[in-house]
Parts: C-alpha cells; structure tokens; sequence
C-alpha cells in the first residue's frame, strides 16, 4: 500500500479521526467523508503549496488588464483602487487566517468553516459556488490566452489556438499531480521574474535610464499627457467618484480568491500553525509588491491617454508595460510579454482547474455532489470530477464569434468579480461568527505568547477589519455593474454577468435550506458551534513535530561535533544507480537556484 502519510505532516492515524470526525456531520454537512482525500495533493512540494495561493492571480490582470483601467480613471485613481482593496483583502487574510491556525484540518477550504461556524447551508452554496467559479476561471485564462495569440500575424483560426489550449490544461490535469507541481514550478518563476523584471525597468525608465536618456518621473500624472484622475460616465465630482469606484472594482479582479486559496493549501502545510501565519504575511507583501507597485509604476511610464490601451490591440499591443518601452525607444519587448502572458495564462488555467476538480472532489465524499466524482486514478487523480469542471472551458468559444475576444474577458472578469465579492463577504461572516462562538464558550483569543489559545490573533486589528471589509465588498458586489444603470451605457450582457452571480449564490442557500436544512436554525448558536472536535489530534501533532525538529537539530549539532563522520557513505547510498539518475540530479542542480531566488523574491 502506498504509504503517503510518510512525506506528509499528518499522520495515517490522524487522517481516520479526521474521516470519522467528518463522519458525524460535524460541519460536513450531512454525509461521509473519505480521508483518501488528503492523498490528492501529497505529491505538491511543500515549497509550491507554501507560495501557491499568488501564482494563479499574478499575470494576465497586471500585463494586460490594468491599461484598460489606466486609460479609464487615471494613474492616481488606479493606484488607489489597487492600495484600497489591497488592505481590504489584508483585512480578509487576518481573518481567515485566525480561523485556519486554530483547527487547521487536511483538505477543506472556507466553504468547510462557513458549514462548521454558520450553517450547513451556507458551507453548501459557498461549496458549489467555488467549484463552479472555478471552472468559469479556466474559460476565462483560455480567452486571456486568445486576445494575446492574435498579436503574431497568423493565420490559424482562434477556435484551433483554444482548442489546444483546452487539450492542453485537461491532459495536463490528468496526469499525476507530480506532473501538475513541475510545471507550475518553472512556469510561475517565469511570471515572477517576468514581473520583478518589469518593475525594475520602470525605476530605471523613472530616472531616465532608457535609451532616450529622458527621466520620466511623475510627468505623465499632469496635462497634456494625460491627468492624475479622470472624470468617468458622467462629468465632474459625480465622474471622479465613479473613476475611483471603478478602480476599486476592476482592481479587485486581481486579488480575488487569495485568501481562500491559502486555506485550501494551508492543510498541506508543515507545522501548519506555525507556518500559516508567516505565509499569510508574506501573502500580503507579495501582492503589494506585486500589484500595488506594479499599478504605481504602470502609471508613472505609460500615458493614460495613449489610443493603443483601448483601440482593441491584442495581447502585448494593449499592455502599458510594452506601449511605455516603446515610448521609451526600447523594441523587442512585446514578443517576450507576449510570449509570458500566453504561459501565465496556461499555468493559470492549470491551477483553477486543478482547485475547481478538487473542490468537487471534497463535495462528493462530504456527500454534497453525486458520489461518481469521488472516482480516482490509482494516481490519486479524480477523473470524473476534472471531466466536469473541465466542462466550463468551451465557454472561451464565445470569444470566435463575438467579433473580439475582448468582450468575453470583460464577461468572465464580472462573473469572477461577482462570485469573489460574495465568498469575501461569506469570509467575514465566517469569521464574526467564529469570534462570538469564541466569547461565548470562554476560549481566549489572545496570542499563545499571551497565554491565549490561539497560534495567530490581530489584536488591533479584528473584528472591526472584518466588519469594513464586509460592508465594502457587500457594496461592491451590488455596484459591480453600475456602469449599465447610466444613461445610453445599458448592456444586456452586461447586467447578466455582473449580477447572475448573486442569484446563482441565494438558489443553492435557499435550495439546500428548503431540502435538507430546515431543522437547523439560519445560523449555529455561539454556544452550539463546535470549536473542539479535531482539536486535541491537531495540538498532538503539533507538540510530536516539534518534538522531532528539536531532536533532528541536537543529531546535527552531535554530527557537527564529531565532524560529520558517515556522511559522504549516507549521501552515497541516498543517491543510488537507478535509471534516469543522472537527469533528475540535473534536473535538481538548475531547480534549487531557481527555488532560492524566487523565495527570495517572493519573502
């Protein structure tokens, strides 16, 4: 029997307490849950999972997506939009994340803890939800990937570039998850490097490093160039207010799901009640470097009032980053962004598919989907439920004949937006309903250093972050396709996928509720949430890990203190003479460098 749970923190015998926890529908929502499932991501390095939530949400929003924004509200409007979600979303990560430190369990997501803290019901819409989200984002990485194909002159029809693309990413989902981890490795530090690159060719173009030798600095922020903000649909302060709502919603695209995707990984995690809150911080600095930075320096070397950032170019034709270095005197550039947003958006699409099957997956053994999407590879790879999330790709076939594929992405972003300012807005009630539960059954939510219970608490911050948080993203969710109610700017397609959403959401609740949750009241009484099931195996195993990291320190300080004898005959018989050999050592000796400066970069 394959023995996984040696390569993973948590243990066989965990694994069935976790099983027969779920069992007893403590949060599961009624039904079985098998522990089979924690074997699906084993095979994921604890690097990847460490830094896994950034990499499906960097690339195709920062090259691509932000002249758009730029042209529409202006550099100043979006630098703020992208500063204010960004706290927002900080606001969301602290949260969660002081849900996830206390009862960090193997292979749930926050569709798990809304079940667990608020209701079966909510646990069930916010489930489904995730999944069929999820699946939307795999159409939406192959449109990316269309409007950009089209920069090459070619003559090859854009339903064969999607349709490789969709052969592509499914193949690729149904090999085993080795495969998956491999080649997100490689083709994020191609996003990562690509962006750090970028933004250090914008410092050098902000002090005039180009080859016009003409320092930019914040001249492009002032007339004629084009202004600081921008008035949008409407004239005056009515219009500035409506750029800078705009900012904030647009920009909210590239953050959405981030959070939750770090509680998905967080149960693959090594000490994951130590570990988590260091991730979660790091999170945070990723995304204002990455994006926050990114907006300020696409403002300051591109003019918000080039016709290229909207006349509908593909790809790199309409990416602020390739019009300021050709404004600039720099050529060669576009192929190479073009090139990088193609594989951004293939990996992209890989992880959403990869999150959307697994989502599906966990729903099945909790007895929330039909149990054929249970079925897995001796892989570990659940076929049925990939075949059914891979169903959403042929949605980027709208983009053939829409007349640009364009449309479709400005579709796909509204539908995502919808459904990620809805699991937001789900988070923060999570977590309001977690801190009364705490109150009311005396658990003490000071730090552990403090002599409190919990591993990670923002004292200062919590619960009024979560309580801004929820009142902003409830608002943008609402406003998401205000755009429409404007005189002369109504968009049937428009009002549909900016709002579809939130029935979508109300059905399944409402459904499930009517179905099989009428005995339960709207919401769990603080004293009737169960804070304590599954905690004293997490503690266990918390104290057995520290207890084998303190006695592998003391053999290496004992092996430095004889001088490492044995060593070079333990290393000889850890590499061995089996077949292939030789590449994996190649393969390994170019990997580590690769994994040193991406973490560095990354924190």
């Amino acid at each position: 029997m394959f023995g996984w749970w040696r390569v993973f923190p948590f243990t066989h015998e965990m694994c069935v307490d976790m099983a027969s926890y779920m069992l007893e529908d403590v949060g599961a929502g009624g039904g079985s849950w098998d522990w089979d499932w924690c074997r699906l991501m084993l095979e994921l390095s604890t690097w990847l999972l460490y830094w896994h939530p950034l990499t499906p949400l960097a690339g195709t929003g920062l090259f691509v997506g932000t002249g758009a924004a730029l042209s529409a509200v202006g550099p100043a409007f979006l630098f703020i939009g992208y500063t204010v979600v960004c706290v927002l979303v900080y606001f969301i990560t602290t949260a969660t994340n002081e849900i996830n430190t206390y009862m960090p369990l193997p292979g749930v997501s926050m569709a798990y803890y809304g079940n667990r803290m608020v209701s079966s019901s909510l646990g069930f819409a916010m489930g489904w939800m995730y999944w069929y989200i999820w699946g939307i984002g795999i159409a939406f990485e192959i449109t990316a990937a269309a409007v950009v194909i089209d920069y090459w002159p070619n003559t090859i029809p854009v339903a064969v570039w999607i349709t490789i693309m969709l052969v592509l990413i499914v193949a690729l989902n149904f090999m085993p998850v080795k495969a998956y981890a491999e080649t997100e490795f490689w083709f994020a530090s191609i996003k990562v490097f690509t962006i750090v690159g970028l933004l250090i060719l914008s410092v050098v173009l902000f002090f005039g490093g180009g080859p016009n030798h003409k320092p930019l600095y914040f001249s492009l922020w002032n007339t004629p160039a084009g202004a600081a903000t921008k008035e949008y649909l409407v004239p005056g302060a009515g219009g500035r207010f409506c750029a800078l709502l705009y900012s904030m919603i647009y920009s909210a695209f590239s953050f959405n799901f981030g959070p939750e995707l770090l509680v998905i990984t967080s149960g693959e995690m090594q000490s994951p009640r130590r570990n988590l809150p260091k991730a979660a911080t790091r999170f945070i600095y990723r995304l204002l470097l990455f994006y926050c930075l990114g907006a300020l320096a696409v403002g300051v070397i591109c003019p918000s009032t080039d016709p290229r950032l909207t006349d509908g170019g593909s790809g790199a034709a309409a990416s602020p980053w390739v019009i300021a270095t050709s404004n600039a005197g720099i050529h060669g550039l576009d192929s190479i962004i073009n090139a990088v947003i193609i594989t951004s958006a293939w990996s992209s699409g890989n992880s959403v598919l990869y999150m959307s099957s697994r989502s599906l997956y966990s729903m099945a053994v909790a007895g929330n989907a039909p149990a054929v999407f249970k079925r897995c590879t001796r892989g570990g790879v659940p076929y049925y439920a990939v075949l059914a999330s891979a169903c959403f790709a042929p949605l980027a076939y709208l983009s053939v004949g829409s007349g640009s594929a364009s449309v479709v992405f400005n579709w796909l972003v509204s539908l995502l937006n919808t459904a990620g300012f809805i699991s937001w807005v789900c988070c923060c009630v999570i977590f309001l309903r977690f801190r009364a539960a705490c109150k009311a059954q005396g658990v003490d939510i000071r730090h552990r250093s403090e002599g409190g219970e919990l591993p990670y608490t923002s004292k200062w911050l919590q619960p009024w972050g979560a309580w801004v948080a929820l009142v902003f993203f409830a608002s943008f969710g609402l406003l998401n396709g205000f755009e429409v109610f404007f005189p002369g700017e109504w968009s049937v397609s428009g009002f549909f996928t900016a709002y579809i959403g939130i029935p979508m959401f109300l059905v399944f609740y409402l459904g499930h509720k009517l179905l099989r949750g009428r005995a339960e009241p709207w919401w769990r009484d603080p004293t009737a949430v169960d804070l304590k099931t599954g905690l004293a195996e997490i503690v266990a195993l918390e104290n057995e890990e520290e207890e084998a990291e303190a006695e592998a320190e003391a053999d290496k300080e004992r092996q430095k203190a004889s001088g490492g004898s044995g060593s070079d005959d333990d290393d000889g018989e850890k590499r061995g003479n089996g077949k292939g050999h030789g590449r994996r050592v190649l393969v390994d000796v170019w990997k580590k460098p690769f994994k040193a400066v991406v973490g560095l970069l990354l924190g």
